[in-house]
C-alpha cells in the first residue's frame, strides 16, 4: 500500500502559526502533525512509501523530511504550483502510484492509527474500487454529508456543506431520518488508481476549485463501488489554534 498526502495549504485560519510554516508542520507533542501521520501509516498499515503534495512552504515539508530514510520510508514530492483546489491535487503522484493501490489523507486529520489498517482491510473485504471515511454525528449542518446503500454500506450520493433547503430535500427523500445519524466526510480515503480517469475529468466548481468530491460522484455514477468506514474514536481536524491547542493538552 500506498499514501499521498495533501500538505500544499498554508492553513489561514491558524493565523500567525503559519506565517513561516505550512499547517501540516505545526507540533503536536513535540513533533509536527504530518509525522504523526506519516509514523502512524507506516506503523498500523505496513505504509512505506509515500507521496506528499506540498505548495505554501513547500522547504519546509521537503527539507525536515527528506527522503523519507530517517523515518524508515520512502518519501516523493510534487509541488502544488496553483492552489485550485482538492481534485486536482492528488493527479501530482498519478506516477508514483502507478497500478497500485493508494491512501489519500489530508496532512491536518488525526486519527488513531488503526484507522489506517481497518481502512485496508475494509478495502481487501470486497469487490471494491475505494473506500471513503466517515464520522456520524445528528447535527447536520456540520459539512458535506454522505449516504450509503443498506445492504454493504457502499456510498450511494453526497452533498458537499448542503443548504436548507437541500436538507429539507434530503429529509423528504428519507435520506435524513429523525434520531439516525448523519454521516460526514471525514477526509481520508483509498482508492484504486482508476480514481485518476474521473479527477481528469473534473470542471472547476462554482467556488472556482476543482472538488475531490465531484469526483466521487462522478465515480458513483460510473458505477464504481466506494466502501464506507465509520472512523471510531479519534478524529480531529486541526483547523484552528484552539483545536490545535486542545490536541497539545491531551483533551482530544
Amino acid at each position: 500500500m500506498k499514501a499521498v498526502i495533501l500538505a500544499a495549504g498554508k492553513g489561514t485560519r491558524m493565523r500567525e502559526l503559519t506565517a513561516d510554516l505550512p499547517k501540516p508542520m505545526l507540533r503536536v507533542q513535540g513533533r509536527p502533525i504530518l509525522e504523526h501521520i506519516i509514523t502512524g501509516l507506516r506503523d498500523a498499515a505496513g505504509v512505506r512509501e509515500f507521496f506528499i503534495v506540498t505548495g505554501y512552504r513547500a522547504e519546509v515539508v521537503e527539507e525536515h523530511f527528506g527522503d523519507g530514510s530517517r523515518l524508515g520510508v520512502r518519501i516523493e514530492y510534487g509541488r502544488q504550483v496553483v492552489q485550485d483546489g482538492t481534485g486536482k491535487a492528488p493527479e501530482l503522484a498519478k506516477a508514483f502510484v502507478g497500478a497500485d493501490a493508494f491512501l489519500l489523507t489530508y496532512g491536518d486529520i488525526l486519527v488513531k492509527p488503526e484507522t489506517y489498517r481497518q481502512m485496508v482491510e475494509r478495502f481487501g473485504g470486497g469487490k471494491f474500487d475505494g473506500v471513503v471515511t466517515v464520522t456520524g454525528s445528528e447535527d447536520v449542518t456540520k459539512g458535506g454529508l454522505f449516504f450509503f446503500d443498506d445492504a454493504a454500506f457502499c456510498l450511494n450520493h453526497l452533498v458537499e456543506k448542503p443548504s436548507q433547503a437541500q436538507l429539507e430535500q434530503l429529509r423528504a427523500e428519507g435520506r435524513l431520518k429523525p434520531g439516525a445519524p448523519a454521516w460526514y466526510n471525514a477526509g481520508i480515503y483509498l482508492f484504486k488508481a482508476s480514481v485518476f480517469d474521473h479527477t481528469a475529468r473534473l470542471q472547476k466548481s462554482p467556488r472556482g476549485e476543482y472538488e475531490l468530491t465531484d469526483a466521487l460522484t462522478d465515480m458513483i455514477q460510473h458505477g464504481q463501488r466506494l466502501a464506507g468506514l465509520e472512523i471510531a474514536g479519534r478524529w480531529v481536524d486541526v483547523r484552528d489554534p484552539e483545536v490545535l491547542a486542545k490536541v497539545e493538552s491531551g483533551e482530544i
